[in-house]
């Protein structure tokens, strides 16, 4: 996350009753593009709220020229159904309810397990499967996310 771009907009955005989940810079077909994701807990990011926000805090991206004068794209983005779990408070938010938690080797010839997340701390995460609690290292933790279900 561009530290800079954060604590600049920052402010309006939460005036304006949001929060920035992320702010993500990348480059396609040679063209920069910087894009604010933000979330409105509990009841989500419309249109209008991407709009609402895009109007707000592009002249505040602008005066800060995150690209030294050269052209760049400014995209405003709701976190999506799910979107990885960043922050602290992302887990907090979460706790009680179903995730995906996939990781970077297998345990006990498991990739990737589901299940209620009970607790996130800086050392690991417990977790309810079907079948057993277990405590997964943050460090063997590549993604955790809200589990999405299609009925």
């Amino acid at each position: 996350m561009n530290k800079n771009i954060f604590d600049a907009i920052n402010p309006k955005v939460v005036e304006l009753g949001y929060e920035i989940v992320d702010i993500e810079e990348r480059s396609e077909f040679g063209q920069k593009i910087v894009t604010v994701i933000v979330d409105k807990v509990p009841e989500g990011i419309s249109l209008d709220d991407c709009e609402k926000l895009h109007y707000a805090i592009e002249p505040i991206i602008d005066e800060l020229d995150p690209t030294a004068g050269k052209p760049y794209v400014f995209e405003i983005s709701s976190p999506g159904l799910d979107r990885p779990f960043k922050t602290h408070r992302d887990f907090e938010r979460n706790y009680g309810k179903e995730v995906e938690v996939k990781l970077y080797a297998p345990i006990k010839g498991v990739k990737a397990y589901e299940g209620v997340l009970l607790e996130r701390t800086d050392g690991y995460v417990l977790l309810q499967t079907k079948k057993e609690e277990i405590k997964i290292e943050n460090t063997r933790i590549a993604l955790v996310r809200p589990l999405v279900k299609f009925d």
